[in-house]
């Protein structure tokens, strides 16, 4: 049997910014990736398909047969994954009409149409079903999620020890740390919800850190960091300051103090020090957020939401983020003062003299250094993506009458 993991064409629309550069399935929330998670729950490999741009990047095999066809958005438990592992020809998965799974005896159908076929002789309903369909969504359930994801992955294992002495620990049986974990002098807190420390990860003197909590392979928290509940940080990415109810996706630095709340911060992303963001309005109300598929400002239904930032996009020092503020794929932002609530993708400036359109090939050299810092070198292929992306926002920039304040997709 193979698992085939794809995105639905109506829905991975309203996770932009961050489905501009990767599947569904690539999207962080809890511990693991919606593929990861996967992969542990059916204990097999799964296959990720693209939509739109990231489709070279992840082509659909076509010598696949006796697939079953799994939505990317769609978060399983282990009864649901075991139902999706048990399905048989004519069986489909739906919640309303949102089609989760199907045993899929035709590939080349999928692969023309991208969607699953609608015919099925027996439907499974589950109304309850865990799925993400909206970008803040994904701080928004990252608690729960974390707290389930925390479960899957110490069944049967056990924690390294917390060897330093000078380090507090408040409920150690919620507490899972990998090997190669380098602790020194912090305060671990998990009477709330449980802390997972990654391989190879580094928490320095005078952290305190809340659970529930995930700190991912390789990453750094940094001295002094405040690290409040329902937050976890991708791997590879080194933080600081305050932070609370965040998701970091990975390789992504907040080195410096600065407070980010209720946020989504994709890959290679940089925030300058004293970078700091407002999660909640003055009077209190529902946070609106602009929307790439609606191409308007929609109501998130959340009194708390920050900041969502797409893939490469970096900050100066004291730069400021409104409540509910979206920043595209590629952006630098300087100068000081608020940018716009919606900073389109590969955006160069600020607030005090607006947006100017960036250009790719010094976009590309400066992530070529980022890229190398890490020994990773740039996929050829990932590159093309991102071009394609941005001749689509250079088309859209340039209808603008106004750059600072104008939407595109």
């Amino acid at each position: 049997m193979n698992f085939l993991l794809f995105d639905d064409r109506e829905l991975a629309p309203h996770l932009r910014p961050f489905t501009f550069t990767r599947p569904v399935a690539h999207i962080r929330i809890g511990i693991y990736t919606m593929a990861e998670r996967w992969a542990k729950m059916l204990n097999h490999e799964v296959f990720v398909c693209g939509s739109e741009l990231s489709q070279k990047m992840y082509p659909i095999p076509n010598d696949l047969n006796e697939v079953i066809l799994i939505n990317s958005a769609w978060i399983p438990n282990q009864s649901e994954a075991e139902l999706v592992s048990a399905l048989q020809p004519g069986e489909m998965i739906v919640k309303d009409n949102l089609r989760l799974a199907s045993f899929c005896g035709d590939i080349n159908y999928f692969i023309l149409n991208g969607q699953i076929n609608n015919h099925a002789e027996k439907i499974h309903q589950l109304p309850e079903a865990e799925v993400i369909t909206r970008p803040w969504e994904i701080f928004s359930k990252n608690g729960k999620i974390l707290r389930s994801d925390f479960e899957l992955i110490r069944a049967g294992r056990d924690s390294e020890e917390i060897s330093d002495p000078y380090t507090m620990v408040y409920e150690k049986n919620q507490i899972f740390v990998e090997s190669g974990v380098d602790i020194k002098a912090a305060i671990l807190n998990a009477s709330e919800g449980p802390i997972y420390i990654g391989k190879n990860t580094q928490i320095q003197e005078g952290s305190a850190i809340k659970g529930p909590f995930a700190l991912l392979e390789n990453s750094v928290v940094n001295m002094g960091a405040k690290i409040r509940t329902d937050t976890t940080i991708g791997p590879n990415c080194k933080v600081g300051g305050e932070i609370s109810n965040c998701v970091f996706f990975g390789y992504s630095n907040k080195a410096h103090d600065g407070f980010l709340g209720n946020s989504v911060i994709g890959e290679w992303c940089n925030l300058g020090a004293d970078t700091n963001n407002s999660n909640l309005k003055n009077n209190y109300g529902e946070v609106k957020v602009f929307s790439y598929e609606a191409q308007k400002m929609v109501n998130t239904g959340l009194q708390f939401c920050g900041l969502l930032m797409g893939d490469h996009s970096k900050t100066s020092i004291n730069t400021m983020f409104n409540t509910g503020t979206v920043v595209g794929v590629g952006c630098n932002i300087f100068d000081g003062g608020f940018p716009p609530k919606h900073v389109i993708s590969f955006s160069w400036g600020g607030s005090r003299d607006g947006f100017e359109l960036h250009q790719f090939d010094k976009f590309i050299e400066t992530e070529k250094r980022v890229f190398a810092r890490r020994k990773i070198a740039l996929n050829p292929l990932y590159v093309e993506m991102l071009r394609s992306l941005f001749e689509i926002k250079k088309g859209l920039f340039q209808l603008q009458t106004n750059p600072l304040f104008g939407y595109s997709m």
